[in-house]
């Protein structure tokens, strides 16, 4: 997956789908557009559960992230987690296999 970060360059930002989507690499405002494709990227690679790393900051990210999440039909359930690390991050569970995917050969 490729998203545009914060520098100045602009090039696009190449990063692994592996279920830990870190968000301090990007700019607040493009969260809306970069949660919904991660979902939809690891839903295609059969990833049923993503951590988001939004930081403990003043919590305007964390509730960006939950709104989305709230409204995302492919998310069964999420939760902050609160072990290690502390309330900087949401994990997320996703609905099974995606139902696109089943048209692909």
């Amino acid at each position: 997956m490729s998203v545009h970060d914060n520098r100045d360059d602009q090039e696009p930002l190449e990063f692994p789908i592996d279920g830990v989507l870190d968000l301090h690499m990007f700019h607040p405002r493009d969260v809306k557009v970069l949660v919904p494709e991660y979902i939809q990227a690891c839903r295609e690679r059969g990833i049923v559960q993503i951590r988001i790393i939004h930081g403990k900051g003043t919590g305007t990210l964390r509730r960006v992230v939950h709104a989305i999440l709230k409204k995302h039909p492919a998310v069964a359930a999420f939760w902050q987690e609160g072990s290690a690390g502390g309330w900087g991050a949401t994990v997320v569970a996703l609905q099974g296999e995606d139902p696109g995917k089943k048209d692909q050969p």
